[in-house]
């Protein structure tokens, strides 16, 4: 593993720095003849920068970017043809990536199980998913409390079928040959969980839609 990076960040604890090398050490297996451990490490570092600054969980931040460094590793994989399954990939994308997008991204996994991939993205990440989204989501069997707000990369977007966007306006991106929804939702940001499930019910009926309309079928995980 290169030692080009770790020698230059001053802000990494000592388990911080340890964490990272594991991380690294696991995703260069896992993409093995695929990318090489010094592209490993650059998706890694980035990915650990875009949750660092304002992050209020530090101990967690290696984990995130494992988690999110793999995400886009394997969409680049993808859009570079290194790796297709055949499974249709969406892109749910809204401004915090707190609510509406982590809701349709629970209820997409939840219905396409491993017959579809879904991804998720906002344009200005928040620092947590919203509390009222999980509590509404669990009342359906539908645990995203381990989900966390994150940008959209350039790689992320290529890789999807569907890009939906909800909110996102101007600033989602748009690249040609991409089939783009805009589905006109309620925020819950600053609603009770009363006021949410009305939006998570919508929201769950146009997942099952899409659904019908890529062939996928619904199933209970």
């Amino acid at each position: 593993m290169t030692e080009l990076a770790w020698h230059r960040r001053e802000d990494l604890s000592i388990d911080q720095s340890l964490a990272l090398r594991t991380a690294a050490a696991r995703l260069a297996d896992e993409f093995s003849g695929v990318y090489g451990p010094e592209t490993v490490e650059r998706f890694l570092h980035s990915s650990y920068d875009q949750f660092a600054t304002g992050s209020t969980v530090p101990n967690f931040l290696p984990l995130l970017a494992e988690r999110f460094a793999r995400q886009r590793l394997g969409a680049l994989a993808r859009v570079e043809g290194h790796h297709d399954d055949g499974r249709p990939v969406v892109l749910f994308l809204c401004v915090h990536n707190a609510g509406r997008s982590q809701i349709a991204l629970g209820f997409f996994q939840q219905l396409a199980g491993a017959r579809a991939v879904a991804w998720s993205g906002g344009s200005e990440p928040g620092l947590e998913v919203n509390p009222a989204a999980v509590a509404a989501m669990a009342e359906r069997g539908i645990d995203i409390s381990t989900e966390y707000p994150k940008p959209w990369t350039d790689e992320v977007v290529r890789a999807a079928d569907v890009v939906v966007t909800m909110g996102c306006g101007d600033s989602c991106p748009i690249f040609p040959g991409t089939r783009y929804e805009n589905w006109d939702l309620g925020d819950p940001a600053g609603l009770d969980v009363a006021d949410v499930r009305p939006i998570r019910d919508e929201i769950e009926r146009r997942v099952r839609a899409l659904l019908g309309e890529l062939e996928v079928a619904v199933g209970n995980g």
